[in-house]
């Protein structure tokens, strides 16, 4: 790769990153009414982490979203919510990329892995902070959010790659 290719890749996932930290803010001001369940979210920045995932490959989805969520973080959020949300983001990555390498699921399928794996990874961690096994119940209405959601930004997701073209980003 040639060095004006690295400036136009580096400027793209900058710009991905400040879209997905926008998508972050749009969730954080969303009404709690908005979401009847406590602790759900819709999710909106995995629109472009699934984007970059099968248009860049794994270490962008991964790189824009470690960078969105620390700044997230920083800016709407607290050390807890880095915790809960990198155990999320990192579980939720993992499983992602596996299946989208086994190339057998859809964007949709592999995007509701991601939404559910998020949610589990997010268990775990206040299951240990909390040293409350008990939590684990919540997944039985975490993994339907999840699926709703995961299968609405799979959707979204599967538009968004057919439609934005990134070769002149290449």
């Amino acid at each position: 790769m040639n060095k004006k290719s690295n400036v136009k890749r580096l400027t793209f996932l900058g710009l991905c990153a400040t879209v997905a930290l926008l998508l972050s803010y749009v969730e954080f001001l969303l009404p709690p009414l908005f979401v009847a369940v406590p602790g759900i979210k819709l999710g909106l920045p995995n629109l472009i982490i699934i984007f970059l995932l099968y248009r860049l490959g794994w270490r962008a989805a991964v790189t824009v979203s470690m960078i969105r969520l620390l700044i997230s973080s920083i800016l709407f959020g607290s050390a807890m919510t880095f915790a809960y949300s990198l155990a999320g983001a990192v579980l939720s990555l993992l499983v992602m990329g596996l299946l989208k390498k086994t190339d057998l699921f859809s964007m949709t399928v592999v995007s509701i892995a991601g939404g559910v794996s998020h949610n589990l990874g997010q268990i775990l961690v206040a299951m240990l902070l909390l040293n409350t096994p008990q939590i684990v119940y919540y997944m039985i209405v975490l993994a339907v959010t999840g699926t709703i959601s995961g299968c609405f930004i799979g959707l979204c997701g599967a538009l968004l790659v057919k439609r934005v073209s990134i070769d002149r980003f290449n």
